[in-house]
């Protein structure tokens, strides 16, 4: 192939994907990518609700019990930069399969494990299958969506996250009344059937397959796209392609891109937003059940409790899908964390003094309206930083430096509570959130409206 011809084919695929009218095609691949996504987070929302009866069971202190809940993110590390440089280099597709079978096997060894070792083994592992498709996911479909709705998409897609959550929660109320936690990671196992649905409706990503020079492929894969639009939109021709400026330098690829030039400060902003923003999360919401049974509650309504407070996830998760497109990413970043950072203050002197159950609920609803918004920006402004060469990568290694993070945040919490109380554990996640907001503000580029290509072209020339 002649170097026009080659330059030509390498925009083709991406170009024909961009000038798409968003239709019913698009709707059906977020619904399929989105729900094993939800399936995911609802095993990593478990330990949220499952915790506190762990740590009774096997009679754990409150240090080793943040070691058993973190256990799940050592793996989530392992995972996450592993999957980014797998599915940069084999594809996104059989990659996303592979996780999924990981974690399904791994949450039905959990509910084999009689001991915390056993148990902390299987976490470990459940994790990798985890972190393996949590990035993986962000990658794919933000790579079918066009620029002008890529930002709402990828929002409403992390909105499992906060209704996962919930989920998690009403399992955990009618399951830990009559039966242990082992039925809950049991059942937890059962949705990695799911996929056999991502095998069949799922396509390659014909980005990824442009970037590995093969053109052909991604050519076909788009026509079989372009031929669903036309017979959902009911029309015989669509609109006309117009060709972005693509990057040519192909020579290097994953890891090596992060690091160059070009990607170098991005990397560094990521990867600050990242560690800060999961640190102060899951050092928090990790022990939220747990705090409110030291408070006093059952266990069942401990439960309740948490489930009542991650309801605010949910307009949460819909402002942030409307304000990434409408303010841009950097604004809604920084706007959910610092608000992120104020509710969880509050929560903290609420949850630590005699307040009512209505000032609990609404403040803890607040404080997760912020912080699951703040998920959905995250998972929105992330895939978008990277070349399609890297895209997987990138994604993998800022989830690999927030898993560092998340593994922290639980045993920090655990390590410090019986020193300064759970209104310092509170202040001590506020302030991730203040550093995390101030990194992307201070060095953050915004990207709202670019395609991914358009977004490449223009760090280069900065």
């Amino acid at each position: 192939m002649r170097k026009n011809d080659l330059e030509t084919a390498a925009i083709s695929a991406a170009d024909r994907l961009e000038r798409l009218p968003i239709c019913n095609y698009h709707r059906f691949l977020f619904m399929v990518i989105a729900l094993a996504f939800f399936f995911d987070n609802l095993d990593l929302a478990m330990m949220a609700y499952l915790l506190g009866s762990i740590k009774t069971e096997f009679g754990l202190t409150t240090a080793q019990a943040g070691m058993l809940g973190s256990a799940s993110f050592v793996g989530m590390a392992i995972g996450a930069v592993s999957s980014g440089m797998l599915a940069d280099k084999f594809g996104r597709k059989p990659i996303f399969q592979i996780s999924m079978i990981i974690w399904g096997v791994a949450s039905y060894l959990c509910s084999t494990a009689n001991d915390p070792v056993s148990l902390a083994i299987y976490r470990v592992l459940l994790g990798i299958g985890m972190g393996m498709e949590l990035p993986l996911a962000q990658t794919l479909l933000s790579e079918f969506i066009p620029a002008k709705r890529r930002g709402k998409y990828l929002a409403l897609m992390d909105g499992n996250w906060p209704i996962a959550f919930i989920c998690a929660g009403l399992m955990s109320y009618y399951v830990l009344a009559s039966y242990s936690w082992r039925t809950m990671f049991l059942l937890g196992a059962i949705p990695a059937v799911f996929l056999f649905v991502i095998r069949r409706y799922v396509p390659e990503s014909p980005r990824w397959l442009e970037s590995k020079g093969r053109h052909a492929e991604a050519s076909n894969i788009v026509d079989g796209i372009e031929g669903e639009v036309k017979k959902i939109l009911k029309v015989d021709s669509l609109p006309p392609i117009v060709q972005t400026a693509m990057m040519r330098d192909q020579e290097a690829f994953g890891i090596k891109v992060l690091w160059s030039a070009v990607y170098r400060r991005r990397t560094l902003t990521v990867w600050g937003l990242w560690f800060f923003a999961l640190l102060g999360f899951y050092g928090l919401n990790t022990w939220i059940g747990a705090l409110l049974q030291q408070s006093g509650l059952e266990v069942t309504k401990s439960v309740l409790y948490t489930v009542y407070i991650a309801c605010g996830g949910i307009p949460g998760f819909l402002w942030a899908a409307w304000v990434v497109e409408r303010w841009g990413r950097k604004p809604a970043c920084v706007s959910t964390l610092l608000g992120g950072a104020v509710m969880v203050f509050i929560y903290g002197w609420v949850a630590s003094s005699a307040h009512t159950f209505i000032a609990l609920v609404s403040a803890g609803a607040m404080m997760q309206f912020f912080m699951f918004g703040m998920w959905a920006v995250l998972y929105t402004y992330t895939p978008e930083l990277y070349p399609t060469r890297a895209r997987a990568s990138g994604c993998g290694m800022a989830s690999t430096v927030g898993r560092l993070g998340s593994l922290l945040g639980p045993t920090i919490v655990g390590v410090i509570l019986p020193l300064v109380g759970q209104i310092g554990v509170f202040t001590v996640g506020a302030g991730c959130f203040v550093v995390a907001a101030f990194i992307v503000y201070r060095f953050g580029i915004e990207t709202r409206g670019l395609s991914l290509e358009e977004i490449s072209e223009i760090k280069i020339r900065k």
